[in-house]
């Protein structure tokens, strides 16, 4: 792991105007299958299963099943909560909101008479990611201070002129320099030595950390798929992902000691950050019955190709007890900036996604009002090492640089990864029971983070209307460095997230 805090602390030194890190694009690409309530309830699975309005989002080939026109709608409502660990410190927080899953229309056109059976168009829209969090942690370090990524990021640009160190890090240890907490060392000839942190680690430091963000990615897809001869079913979806995320952090580090005269009682570090953007992608499909109760499917989903635009500002608050005169000191980076937020536009590339699939159906005869249900499962592999940064500008060797540093970097953090997906559902004429499961593989190299769905609904449809209602339990771990540094063990926070969303459906036959 000491390569990857290294090359870490080298994008830091490079980052004066840029604000990506790697776990933008981890954030970006670690995503669950949310649809219908239906195939929520299922565990998200169903890339072989068709006659579906998630297949839209999942396999395409599946909108070749419908004969029939189709209009659905799926609100939900999440209920979460973050239990953090940080320094053997437990801490914990919770959240609600609304989303808004699998909605729109389908239309489809049947020849009974031809070798193309049906074709359908399909078009909605699919909250493919929630960032709504409130995450809290706290903890008592001995060993290292925050403060020190500041004098790490002064050394590694070889600043030796403190008018520099004053000016030429807007957004990082100019900052820090201006409020005190770093100060210079000065040589028995009075000249500067070097730099120091008033945040010393052997009084011992209270460090807390709260992070609130909001957002999400709104898939804003359309797609078509052909049925020949009830036997080969192919589709295609084009896709708009639209990205929202909005991010509030306030670190705080605190002498724990109770000395009211070693020249340091607290400092604050604080960010925000704005990303906005849209992207492009594309999925294929293909489903394939070779017996009347089997089916099987394959989808490939292109990578994601995203324009977006970073807005950042940051904030040091410092109290260092009357050090450098009384009062508690404060700069903001507007302040370094003309009044500007750090603007940054790049490309992110988000990995591919490719699913192989088998459903059995109960009964499965092309009736669909005389099948008795069915069993699905999915495997999924996402290719997380290929997400990349890129310059926007192509004529930006500054950021071609950065970017290539940055893919480096996540080429260390980040592995393949599979997904599974299983589920089923009992047909008892016009009410259907449902449960389902999935597993996201984790993303990391060298640390352990995964997350698990388990979910059940039940759905009714009777002259054309359709009810789905469906809970979803989801559990993961993550971790989260509050800062890395390149000479000292790094510590992270484990965080288990749990979230139980309560999901509805209401669709109509047309």
């Amino acid at each position: 792991m000491k390569v990857i805090y290294i090359l870490a602390i080298i994008l830091f030194a490079l980052s004066k105007t840029y604000a990506q890190e790697p776990a933008d694009a981890l954030r970006y690409s670690w995503l669950t299958q949310n649809g219908t309530a239906r195939n929520q309830a299922i565990g998200g699975a169903g890339a072989s299963l068709g006659g579906e309005f998630s297949s839209l989002f999942i396999n395409p080939a599946g909108l070749g099943f419908y004969k029939t026109n189709e209009f659905v709608i799926t609100p939900g409502f999440a209920i979460k909560n973050f239990k953090s660990s940080y320094l053997n410190d437990p801490s914990s927080r919770n959240d609600n909101n609304f989303i808004l899953g699998a909605s729109g229309f389908l239309f489809s056109t049947s020849s009974p008479e031809k070798k193309v059976k049906s074709f359908t168009f399909a078009m909605g829209a699919n909250r493919i990611a929630d960032f709504n969090k409130h995450i809290y942690y706290k903890g008592l370090n001995n060993s290292s201070s925050y403060s020190e990524k500041y004098l790490e990021e002064l050394i590694n640009n070889n600043v030796t002129d403190p008018n520099q160190a004053a000016t030429n890090f807007p957004f990082g240890s100019s900052l820090a320099f201006n409020t005190l907490v770093i100060d210079t060392l000065l040589a028995p000839d009075g000249s500067v030595a070097g730099y120091k942190s008033l945040a010393n680690p052997s009084y011992g430091l209270l460090q807390e950390n709260t992070i609130n963000t909001s957002g999400g990615i709104t898939d804003i897809s359309f797609g078509g798929g052909i049925n020949l001869q009830e036997k080969l079913y192919f589709g295609a979806t084009l896709s708009f992902p639209f990205l929202n995320y909005n991010r509030d952090a306030h670190y705080k580090e605190s002498d724990a000691s109770g000395n009211p005269n070693n020249n340091f009682n607290y400092f604050e570090a604080n960010e925000t950050l704005n990303t906005k953007g849209i992207g492009i992608s594309s999925r294929l499909g293909v489903i394939y019955k070779p017996v009347r109760d089997i089916r099987l499917g394959f989808s490939f989903q292109t990578p994601t190709a995203y324009e977006l635009t970073d807005r950042y500002s940051a904030e040091v608050i410092t109290d260092l007890e009357g050090y450098g005169g009384p009062g508690i000191k404060s700069q903001h980076s507007k302040d370094l900036n003309n009044g500007q937020l750090l603007e940054s536009k790049y490309n992110l590339i988000t990995p591919l996604k490719a699913i192989v699939s088998l459903s059995y159906i109960l009964h499965g005869v092309e009736n669909v009002q005389d099948q008795r249900g069915f069993i699905t499962a999915d495997i999924e592999y996402v290719n997380y090492k290929g997400a990349a940064f890129k310059s926007a500008d192509k004529t930006d060797n500054a950021a071609k640089d950065y970017y290539s540093s940055l893919n480096s970097v996540m080429n260390n953090l980040y592995r393949n990864a599979f997904n599974m997906r299983l589920g089923g559902e009992l047909k008892f004429n016009t009410y259907m029971f449902r449960l389902g499961g999935a597993y996201y593989g984790n993303p990391y190299k060298n640390e352990n983070a995964n997350l698990y769905k388990i979910s059940g609904g039940l759905g009714y449809r009777n002259k054309g209307i359709f009810i789905d209602v469906t809970y979803v339990y989801t559990f993961n771990k993550d971790i989260h460095y509050p800062y890395l540094l390149q000479d000292k063990p790094n510590i992270p926070a484990y965080i288990n997230g749990k979230a139980g969303n309560i999901v509805a459906t209401i669709g109509f036959k047309i």
